[in-house]
């Protein structure tokens, strides 16, 4: 083994020393900022914006030329303690040091060591930063390290616990928590480097950057919430999001149990302060929002309309899958920056050893800010949250602070909130109702677990979710199947009889009447014979011969999760079924156009799987045509319902050659 000179080494480093150093790296996050994107790790190249420009993050691998490979550990203990780099040049803050400098010398070594032995050689050149000036100008932080840095080691607290000392460490040392967490003064320093001190009370009481809020950390949620949100990225309370995700993915769901205990321990102690407020308690049951909040509001509408097949009309979002929106702190936090953000962006969740799956969810820059402003103040204001309303010039300020480019498109997504400016807003809100919970609210004439919107996504409103946009405009019209010329109110029976394998609905009703005015009402300048856009769903090579077998494995990898391991569709945490079952009693019948392969796999290839991306509106597909024909051929096949009314199908001949009879 390579032996070091100098008084900071005693033995020549082993194995062990080393492993502990890869452990230390974890804990002080160095993968998440010295490695970008796909690039190799520790190389460096990474953007970090700042209010005084970009920062790239540079190579520390043990490259003798590009990276850090002829650094003595003193010039590596005086860059991690005093931000001076080998040649003498100050590191700008974004590394940091000042955190840094209370880490023990024997982690300081560990991670020293593992650096040069055990992290591979990367030959790349470190990026110029793009500084604005003055900053440009490095000797400034020569000042700035004279104000600010406070080059002491950790100071254990022999009044507490060593838990509650390995806690305070992690969080003010290796973990650098403050530098997101700490509210930042003029010259960006963190206002207190700790608990201590007159300046103490604003340790991690939260702070706002980048269009992101990092929430106040003082005891906040229990140890447990709070363990399982670093090992996991969620808890009952929510999930991660922005950089904290990265920290999560590079970082705490590698630490130690013991290491996480502590962490929550040191955390769940810090005595609450007016700073951001106290975190507030989750009631053991949550309110459920009114009928009158949920249709009789536009925020209301449009939470139903884009928020609610994920999140739930409660608010509670589905276990392992899509965070409750119900009592969660981010959410209802003081300042809304980070829950703008993600409506605007999107989200996607850490991926961990614990949760291998990632999810996320669409951005909604689309939506106007009036829009948005509407949606998240009613996200705010129910289940028992009690955040403020938010505004159009705040939603306006975030999307100027992203720089944010919508991209056209030639789908123009109906809007539910619109529906209360009809004269027969009642009539078309209760039709829409009918399409998204069909089961619940015409229980009698469905005889499964589906509901209208179970294949018109969103209450008929996506592009390639046949949609109901225009539609009306081409009836009556005539049906191959039925063999005759039908109307809309015949072929929403057949979706009653086959898909919901129930009974009609009689024409006549009132019920009826405001499903078809709900589907008249999207026809707008629509005429028969127009070319709409987004209707229906992909088109499928119907050459490709399908494969059950890989059908078979897609499902387990990427549709059991939403769907059941046995197809039997995933429940809400109020016991309502969140996302259908694909086959068995409750699923279809052999009636169904989703009971055949190449439809289903239109279905499949343009939908789903559903959060699995960023991009608006749901699913937007991420699996290949084959792939997406061997996972139709797979589940349309399995064991469903029977139709008698099948003898009468397609009397004039044509019947496609997928179909189950």
């Amino acid at each position: 083994m390579l032996g070091f000179a100098g008084p900071a080494w005693s033995a020549a480093p082993d194995a062990a020393q080393i492993k502990r150093g890869a452990y230390v790296a974890r804990l002080g996050d160095c993968f998440a900022c010295h490695t970008n994107g796909q690039g190799a790790a520790m190389a460096g190249g990474l953007a970090l914006k700042t209010p005084f420009g970009t920062i790239y993050s540079t190579n520390i691998t043990p490259d003798p030329v590009t990276g850090i490979g002829k650094y003595s550990f003193e010039q590596f203990n005086r860059a991690m303690r005093k931000g001076v780099a080998a040649d003498g040049h100050h590191l700008y803050p974004a590394m940091p040091y000042p955190s840094y400098a209370r880490i023990t010398p024997e982690d300081m070594q560990a991670l020293y060591l593992y650096l040069q032995l055990g992290v591979a050689p990367v030959v790349q050149q470190n990026r110029d930063n793009d500084m604005k000036w003055p900053f440009s100008m490095r000797w400034g932080l020569y000042f700035w390290n004279a104000l600010f840095l406070k080059d002491e080691p950790f100071k254990p607290d022999a009044s507490q616990s060593a838990t509650w000392n390995r806690g305070s460490y992690l969080a003010q040392g290796l973990g650098h928590c403050g530098s997101c967490h700490t509210p930042r003064g003029v010259a960006f320093q963190e206002k207190t480097m700790g608990q201590d001190g007159p300046k103490g009370y604003q340790y991690l009481a939260g702070f706002t950057f980048d269009a992101w809020h990092a929430v106040n950390l003082r005891n906040l949620w229990t140890p447990d919430d709070i363990v399982q949100l670093l090992k996991t990225g969620r808890n009952s309370f929510g999930t991660a999001a922005g950089s904290m995700t990265e920290v999560i993915t590079h970082s705490t769901q590698y630490f130690t149990d013991g290491d996480l205990a502590a962490l929550a321990e040191y955390l769940h102690g810090l005595p609450p302060n007016k700073i951001g407020g106290p975190a507030p308690k989750k009631p053991l049951v949550v309110a459920q929002a009114t009928e009158a909040a949920l249709y009789n509001t536009r925020g209301g509408l449009g939470y139903t309309q884009f928020c609610a097949t994920c999140h739930r009309r409660d608010g509670r979002g589905v276990e392992h899958i899509f965070p409750p929106l119900a009592q969660n702190h981010s959410v209802q936090s003081k300042d809304p920056t980070s829950l703008i953000h993600i409506a605007l962006t999107g989200w996607q969740s850490a991926v961990t050893q614990h949760s291998p799956r990632s999810f996320g969810m669409p951005a909604y820059d689309s939506l106007s800010n009036v829009e948005l402003a509407e949606i998240l103040s009613f996200v705010r204001s129910n289940w028992g949250n009690q955040g403020e309303a938010v505004s159009a010039s705040q939603i306006a300020r975030v999307r100027k602070e992203l720089k944010l480019k919508t991209a056209p498109s030639d789908f123009s997504t109906p809007r539910f909130a619109a529906l209360m400016a009809e004269t027969n807003a009642g009539q078309l809100i209760r039709g829409m109702q009918l399409m998204t919970e069909t089961r619940a609210r015409l229980p009698k004439n469905v005889g499964n677990d589906l509901n209208c919107s179970s294949c018109h996504l969103n209450g008929g409103t996506v592009a390639k979710g046949s949609p109901f946009l225009g539609i009306s405009a081409f009836f009556p019209s005539e049906a191959p199947r039925a063999g005759r010329v039908i109307s809309l109110a015949e072929r929403i029976n057949g979706c009653f009889k086959r898909s919901m394998h129930g009974s009609p609905l009689p024409v006549s009703t009132p019920d009826m009447q405001a499903m078809v005015a709900y589907i008249d009402w999207m026809k707008g300048a629509t005429q028969a014979g127009d070319n709409v856009p987004g209707r229906g769903i992909a088109r499928i090579d119907r050459s490709l011969a399908p494969n059950a077998v890989n059908g078979k494995k897609i499902f387990a990898q990427q549709c059991a999760v939403c769907h059941g391991d046995y197809g039997e569709g995933v429940k809400g945490a109020d016991g309502v079924l969140a996302f259908p079952p694909l086959w068995g009693e409750r699923s279809f019948n052999i009636g169904a156009g989703m009971a055949r392969t190449y439809t289903a796999a239109g279905f499949v290839k343009a939908n789903m799987v559903m959060g699995h991306g960023q991009k608006f509106p749901l699913g937007q597909g991420n699996l290949s045509d084959q792939d997406a024909v061997d996972v139709a051929e797979y589940f349309t096949h399995m064991p469903r319902p029977d139709f008698p009314g099948k003898i009468h199908d397609w009397p004039k001949g044509g019947k496609p050659k997928d179909a189950r009879y």
